[in-house]
């Protein structure tokens, strides 16, 4: 049904950001007690293979929405009754802001990607700490990505993150720190030693005064050189941050099918194998540290791909937006068959199996 519907709301605006704004004031409105219900009958999957404990939280399937979709948590509730394992909200900054100038999304039809250039737009730290003190009913792991604001120097980027980090630590189950994107202006070097070490130090310092330690991950760019990944595990392992998400959009524009001069991050099916080869490498280094895989996941066996490569969870976004909301439940539903048909008892077991 949605492959039929799906032209039309691709012609329904010249501006993808106008269909993208429809869809989360759709699923704010699925998110109503007695629809999400209805909607929760659809679209659930309850396998026990699929269910497992990651970095401390349990989940009931290892599908996730990536950041980006969802920056304010508007559509949560909504979100959750289509059947994902957890969700990701942000990327959020200590101060709201606009991002970059509209149009900021393309698609690219026959390469089923897109380039996006938001900037981290959002309403800010406190604004989405409010958002989610009221969203009671949330059953599912809810992971806060965590950025720097544009007007923020790179040298105050520790300070930044930390206030978002204490404002909302009461209020997701994982936090993210992105430092991948390649639409804020440098963003992307504080995937260097010097500037990593100094996030990781003040918001370990911060949690560990709390009750509850919760888990850090840290997202990383397709870009990275192996060398830059190694970098960045050896400052993983030091500050006990607890998983990383492997990977961001891309700035290549290799290989694909249309010719394209838009700047921004690459996502969807071309950073498909890019994203499962970084996910492997990160496997076989320190195969304790849990990974999120994401790129150019569209089927359960591009999900299983990333799975059997180390991942532990899998996030779609771009997926999402091409193949629609029932995407969700094909994928959990597949996953389980392939998994019972490889003799696993649990996902856990295919965890880098290809990596052994």
């Amino acid at each position: 049904m949605y492959k039929i519907v799906r032209p039309l709301l691709f012609k329904l605006s010249k501006d993808p950001e106008t269909v993208h704004h429809l869809a989360l004031s759709f699923l704010k409105f699925a998110g109503i007690l007695g629809i999400s219900a209805i909607l929760k009958s659809f679209t659930k999957v309850n396998e026990e293979i699929l269910k497992q404990k990651v970095f401390g939280l349990e989940f009931i399937n290892p599908l996730g929405l990536a950041g980006g979709f969802d920056k304010d948590a508007v559509s949560v509730l909504g979100l959750q009754a289509l059947g994902f394992g957890f969700l990701e909200v942000g990327t959020i900054t200590r101060y709201g802001q606009p991002g970059n100038p509209r149009p900021r999304i393309v698609r690219l039809l026959k390469d089923e990607a897109l380039i996006n250039r938001m900037g981290f737009n959002n309403k800010g730290a406190d604004a989405l700490a409010n958002k989610l003190k009221a969203q009671s009913n949330l059953k599912i792991p809810i992971g806060i990505s965590l950025g720097k604001s544009k007007i923020t120097p790179l040298e105050q980027a520790a300070e930044d993150y930390l206030y978002s980090f204490e404002k909302l630590y009461n209020k997701g189950d994982y936090f993210v720190v992105n430092v991948s994107s390649p639409n804020t202006p440098g963003l992307r070097q504080l995937q260097n030693k010097n500037y990593l070490t100094d996030i990781f130090l003040a918001l370990d310092n911060y949690r560990q005064k709390q009750s509850i330690r919760k888990p850090i991950l840290v997202k990383i760019a397709p870009d990275l050189s192996f060398e830059a990944i190694n970098e960045i595990l050896e400052i993983c392992q030091k500050y006990q941050i607890n998983g990383i998400i492997a990977t961001n959009t891309s700035l290549s524009r290799e290989n694909l099918k249309e010719k394209v001069d838009e700047a921004g991050g690459l996502s969807g099916k071309p950073l498909k194998e890019t994203s499962t080869k970084i996910i492997k490498y990160i496997h076989k280094q320190m195969s304790r540290l849990p990974i999120i895989g994401v790129g150019g996941v569209f089927t359960a066996q591009d999900a299983y791909e990333k799975i059997k490569a180390g991942a532990s969870l899998v996030q779609i976004y771009t997926g999402f937006i091409y193949e629609g909301p029932l995407i969700v439940k094909k994928i959990n539903r597949d996953l389980a068959k392939l998994l019972h048909r490889d003799g696993f008892k649990n996902i856990s077991e295919a965890v880098g199996a290809e990596t052994i």
